[in-house]
């Protein structure tokens, strides 16, 4: 055999090798994707917010745009993002800042998420100035 017969063999059987190594990664990825019960389900409170009437008292179409309010929204939403402790429901409530006062509105996982909520919201509007209208997600 001369030197591009052989090359050409090596070639082939590389190309064969990689078609096959591409293959049998894809169907382990399929089927880990098909099995994994945390790929199907990802954090999501939708459901929980459209069964409760009391999500649409205060909207973001509600929050005025005086910088006293946006700011006062702001830092109680950087509060709340920071602490990392808190579930995705609670870093996903609606805080709405109107003349001052704060409406707290949507679902938490637990009381204990719910007070922490208000009591983050109350450190800087003042605690008479606090709306909680949230609601406790039942247990599932």
């Amino acid at each position: 055999m001369n030197r591009l017969a052989i090359s050409t063999l090596i070639a082939v059987s590389t190309s064969v090798l990689i078609v096959q190594h591409a293959s049998a990664q894809s169907n382990v990825n399929s089927a880990t994707a098909t099995t994994s019960p945390a790929a199907a389900t990802a954090p999501d409170n939708t459901k929980s917010n459209k069964v409760d009437p009391s999500n649409s008292a205060a909207t973001a179409d509600a929050q005025t745009n005086k910088s006293s309010d946006i700011d006062l929204t702001k830092r109680i939403r950087k509060s709340v993002m920071a602490d990392k402790a808190l579930s995705t429901y609670a870093h996903n409530v609606k805080i709405v800042a109107v003349s001052g006062t704060v409406t707290l509105n949507g679902v938490v996982r637990s009381e204990q998420e719910k007070s922490t909520l208000e009591m983050k919201a109350a450190a800087v509007a003042g605690k008479d100035h606090v709306i909680n209208n949230l609601k406790v997600a039942p247990s599932s």
